[in-house]
C-alpha cells in the first residue's frame, strides 16, 4: 500500500518541478525522493512523472494523483491538530503566512502578547505573495492566512479585521512636500513608484494612480516597502505606504512627507483566513481577535505627520 511519506514526496516533486530542489525541500537525498517516488508508480501501476533533462513533469493521471493526495494530507494534519490539543487550545506550532507590505509592521507586538496569552504557541511565520499563499492555505501548507481583502475561496472562513489608511508620501524637498493641501489636479502626471503586479498592494496602487492621472513607473519597482521608501526619499517619485508601515520603528517616515490630498479618503481591508471546518476554529477566532485589537491601538494612535 502506498505510504503517507511517498504522497508528500509526490506532492513535493509537484510543487518543486525538479528531483534536486524536491529532494532538498524534503531534506533527503534525491537518490532517496527518486526511489519512493518509482516505488509509488509501481505500487499504483501507473505512470505519474515524465523525466527529462528539463525537469519532472506530471502526466494527467499524475496531477489527478497530486491534486487527492494534497486532500489526504490537509485531513491528516487536522487528525494530527484534533489529536494534539482541544478545539479551543491555543497550543503547537501554527503555519501563519502573511504578506510583506503587512507582516513586518504588524506581527511582531501580536506575537509577543500571544505568547505571553498562550506561552504553548508559537507561530512559524511565512511571508509571501498573498495569491500564491491563499492557495498555500487552500493546500494546507498554511494554517492561517493575514493578508489584505479579497481572498475569496469557498473553502476558507474570511473574518475582516480592519481597514488601514493609505498615504501618498514624497521626498522631503519634493516641491509638493512644502504645500499644506494638494489639490488632486497637482498629481496628475506624476510617477508613482510600487511594488511587482505579483502584489495585491501593486493593483491597489494602480487603481489610485488611474483615479488621479499618476502614472506607474515599471522601471522602478520596489521589492519591499522599504524600498520604496528609500526610492521616493531619494526624489524618484511618489509611493503609497500603509499607515502601520509609517508608524513602526522598522518603517517610519524618515526623508518622507506624508502628502495632505484634498478629500484623500484610501484605505485597504485587512482579513485573517483559514480552512473552513477546521478543528482549530475557536482558538483562530481568539487570534484574530488579538490581532485586530493590536493593528486598532496602533490605528487609534496614528496622527498624519504635518497635520
Amino acid at each position: 500500500m502506498p505510504t503517507l511519506r511517498q504522497f508528500q514526496y509526490l506532492v513535493m516533486l509537484a510543487d518543486a518541478g525538479s528531483f534536486v530542489r524536491a529532494a532538498r525541500s524534503a531534506n533527503v537525498s534525491q537518490p532517496t525522493l527518486s526511489h519512493q517516488i518509482k516505488a509509488l508508480e509501481d505500487r499504483l501501476g501507473v505512470r505519474l512523472i515524465d523525466r527529462s533533462a528539463a525537469g519532472a513533469i506530471l502526466t494527467p493521471i499524475g496531477r489527478a494523483i497530486v491534486a487527492k493526495a494534497r486532500g489526504v494530507l490537509a485531513e491528516v494534519r487536522e487528525i494530527e491538530n484534533l489529536a494534539g490539543r482541544s478545539a479551543d487550545a491555543l497550543t503547537g506550532t501554527l503555519r501563519f503566512g502573511t504578506t510583506p507590505t503587512l507582516g513586518p509592521y504588524l506581527l511582531s507586538p501580536i506575537v509577543a502578547e500571544l505568547h505571553r496569552c498562550a506561552p504553548d504557541l508559537h507561530l512559524y511565520v511565512r511571508e509571501g505573495i498573498p495569491d500564491e499563499q491563499t492557495q498555500e492555505l487552500l493546500r494546507g501548507g498554511l494554517d492561517l492566512l493575514l493578508g489584505p481583502m479579497p481572498a475569496e475561496a469557498d473553502e476558507l472562513e474570511i473574518e475582516p479585521l480592519f481597514r488601514e489608511p493609505l498615504h501618498l508620501v514624497a521626498a522631503v524637498d519634493d516641491p509638493l512636500a512644502a504645500l499644506d493641501r494638494i489639490e488632486p489636479a497637482l498629481l496628475a502626471g506624476r510617477a508613482l513608484l510600487s511594488l511587482d503586479p505579483r502584489h495585491h498592494f501593486h493593483r491597489q496602487c494602480s487603481q489610485i494612480a488611474e483615479a488621479y492621472g499618476m502614472r506607474m513607473t515599471p522601471d522602478y519597482e520596489g521589492t519591499s516597502l522599504d524600498s520604496l521608501h528609500q526610492m521616493v526619499a531619494s526624489g524618484l517619485g511618489l509611493a503609497i505606504l500603509p499607515t502601520l508601515y509609517l508608524t513602526s520603528d522598522v518603517g517610519g517616515t524618515s526623508g518622507l512627507r506624508v502628502l495632505q490630498v484634498a478629500d484623500w479618503a484610501r484605505y485597504r481591508s485587512i482579513a485573517l483566513s483559514w480552512r473552513r471546518g477546521t478543528s482549530m476554529d475557536v482558538a483562530f477566532q481568539l487570534i484574530a481577535e488579538q490581532v485586530r485589537r493590536s493593528a486598532t491601538t496602533v490605528l487609534d494612535r496614528w496622527t498624519v505627520v504635518g497635520s
